[in-house]
C-alpha cells in the first residue's frame, strides 16, 4: 500500500516508526562508535607512553597502532556469529547484545592499570578488550543499517540509511571532542588519569542506548520473512554462495572507505601532532570540523544515491580520495592551521563520506532479506580486516621507512582509492532495487 492511499492514521504511525528508528539507529552507532573512536584517538594520543613506554616514541605508538589494529581480527567473526542470528532470530536482539558487549569492554580499558603498575600485564588487558571491542562491533554497524534500510520508504533508503553512517560521525566527533578537552590538563594529569575519562563516561552513554534500541520493534521485512519461513540455516554461507559478486564487491570498495576512515583521524592526526610538531588542539580542531561538515555532508550524498544511483556517487568519492592524497600533506606540511583543517575537510567530509553515505543502503540491497544481516555484516567486517585495521599502522611504517617524509602513504591512499573505485565499477546498481524481493541486487543491475 502507498503513502498515498492509506488511511492518514496508519501513515502517521508508520511515519513515527520510522521516526523512531532512524533516531535509534543514529543513537546507537553514535554512542557504539563513540567507545570504539576513543580507542584510536588514545592510540594516537597517549597509549604509547602508557603501555609501550620501554620502546622509542615512534615504535611505541606503532605498537599502539598494532594493538588498534587487533581488534579487527575479531571483526569478521563477530560480523559472522552476529549476522547468523540477526537473520535466523531478527535484527533487534543483536542490536541490543552488541552495544551492551562493546560498552562494558570499553568501560573496562578506563580501568586498566598501566605499564608503571602492572608492567606487561598491562598492554595484554589493552589487546584482550580490543578484541571483545571488535567482535562486538563487527555486527553492530551491519544491524543498525540493515534496521533502517528495511524500515525505509521507497526512494529514500539511501536517505534513511544515512542514520547509521551519521550515527558513526558523531561517534568520531563525540571522542575527538572529549579528547579536545582533556588534552588542555596539564600531562601528568592527563597521562595519571585523564586519558581514563573518555572510556569511564561510555557507560552512561551506552546506558541511554540501551533505552532507545530496547523500545524499538523488528523491522517489517523480517517479520514477514519469519511468517513465510523464509530464513535460512547458515545465512552467512548462502550469502556468499548465492551472492559471490555482491560479496567481492562488498570487500573492495570498503577498502578505501574503512581504510582512509581509520588512517585520517588516527594516522593523520598523529602525524601532524608527533612529525609536524603541532599543538594537539590544532589538530584535534581540524578532525572535529572535518566530522562535523561530515553530518551534512553524508546525508546530502546518500541522498543524490537516491537519485542518481549508488555507484555513480560511491566512485565518485573514491577518485576524488586518489586525487586528494598528495595535497592533504602539502597543506598539512605548510603547518598553517587553516590549511590543514581543509586537508582534513576534503580527506573526510568529502571522500570518505561521499563513499560512507551511499554505502549504508548499497550494501543492504546487494544482498536478499534471508542473508541480509549476515551477508553485510561479515563482507564489510573483512573488508575491515584487510583495510581500516592495518591502515594506521601501514601508514606509521611507511612514514619512518621513508625517514619522516609522508609520500609513501600517499601513494599507499591512492592504492586503496584505486581500488575500491574498481570493485565499484565491476558491481551492479541496486538503488531501483526490491528490498522484499531474495535477489540481492540483481534489479537494475549495471
Amino acid at each position: 500500500m502507498s503513502q498515498a492511499s492509506m488511511p492518514a492514521d496508519l501513515a502517521a504511525t508508520q511515519q513515527m516508526n520510522r521516526t523512531r528508528v532512524a533516531i535509534a539507529s543514529a543513537v546507537g552507532s553514535a554512542l557504539e562508535w563513540y567507545d570504539f573512536f576513543i580507542y584510536g584517538t588514545a592510540a594516537a594520543l597517549v597509549f604509547n607512553e602508557l603501555f609501550f613506554p620501554k620502546l622509542d616514541p615512534w615504535s611505541g605508538t606503532m605498537a599502539a597502532f598494532a594493538a588498534f589494529g587487533v581488534g579487527f581480527f575479531a571483526r569478521p567473526i563477530g560480523g559472522l556469529v552476529f549476522g547468523h542470528f540477526g537473520d535466523r532470530i531478527g535484527r533487534k536482539p543483536m542490536l541490543v547484545i552488541t552495544l551492551l558487549v562493546v560498552g562494558v569492554a570499553t568501560f573496562l580499558i578506563g580501568l586498566i592499570p598501566t605499564y608503571a603498575q602492572i608492567g606487561v600485564a598491562a598492554p595484554v588487558l589493552l589487546v584482550l578488550l580490543r578484541l571483545v571491542q571488535g567482535f562486538a562491533a563487527g555486527a553492530e554497524y551491519g544491524g543498525a543499517v540493515v534496521y533502517a534500510v528495511e524500515y525505509a520508504p521507497e526512494g529514500k533508503r539511501g536517505l534513511y540509511g544515512s542514520w547509521a553512517p551519521i550515527g558513526v560521525t558523531l561517534g568520531n566527533l563525540a571522542a575527538a571532542g572529549v579528547f579536545a578537552l582533556i588534552t588542555v590538563l596539564p600531562k601528568e594529569d592527563l597521562l595519571a588519569w585523564g586519558w581514563r575519562i573518555p572510556f569511564l563516561l561510555s557507560v552512561v552513554l551506552v546506558a541511554f542506548g540501551l533505552y532507545i534500541r530496547l523500545r524499538i520493534a523488528e523491522t517489517p521485512v523480517f517479520r514477514d520473512l519469519e511468517q513465510k519461513g523464509g530464513t535460512v540455516k547458515a545465512p552467512v554461507l548462502d550469502a556468499v554462495r548465492r551472492h559471490p559478486r555482491s560479496f567481492l564487491v562488498v570487500l573492495g570498495s570498503r577498502l578505501a572507505e574503512n581504510g582512509l576512515g581509520y588512517l585520517f583521524p588516527v594516522f593523520g592526526l598523529n602525524y601532524v601532532v608527533q612529525q609536524l610538531q603541532m599543538p594537539k588542539g590544532t589538530a584535534l580542531f581540524g578532525v572535529i570540523l572535518a566530522q562535523f561538515l561530515s553530518l551534512l555532508t553524508i546525508p546530502l550524498f546518500s541522498a543524490l544515491s537516491d537519485r542518481i544511483g549508488r555507484r555513480p556517487v560511491y566512485l565518485a568519492a573514491a577518485l576524488w580520495s586518489a586525487a586528494w592524497a598528495f595535497p592533504f600533506f602539502l597543506l598539512c606540511e605548510t603547518k598553517e592551521p587553516a590549511l590543514i583543517w581543509i586537508a582534513f575537510i576534503g580527506a573526510t567530509a568529502i571522500g570518505v563520506s561521499g563513499m560512507f553515505g551511499p554505502q549504508a543502503a548499497y550494501y543492504s540491497e546487494l544482498f536478499g532479506p534471508s542473508v541480509r544481516f549476515g551477508g553485510f555484516a561479515f563482507a564489510r567486517e573483512l573488508g575491515s580486516l584487510l583495510a581500516g585495521g592495518p591502515a594506521p599502522f601501514v601508514a606509521a611504517y611507511l612514514l619512518t621507512q621513508a625517514g619522516g617524509r609522508p609520500w609513501g602513504v600517499a601513494w599507499y591512499i591512492i592504492a586503496l582509492a584505486l581500488l575500491t573505485a574498481l570493485s565499484v565499477l565491476i558491481g551492479p546498481e541496486t538503488h531501483r532495487s526490491d528490498i522484499a524481493a531474495d535477489s540481492g541486487g540483481k534489479v537494475g543491475a549495471g
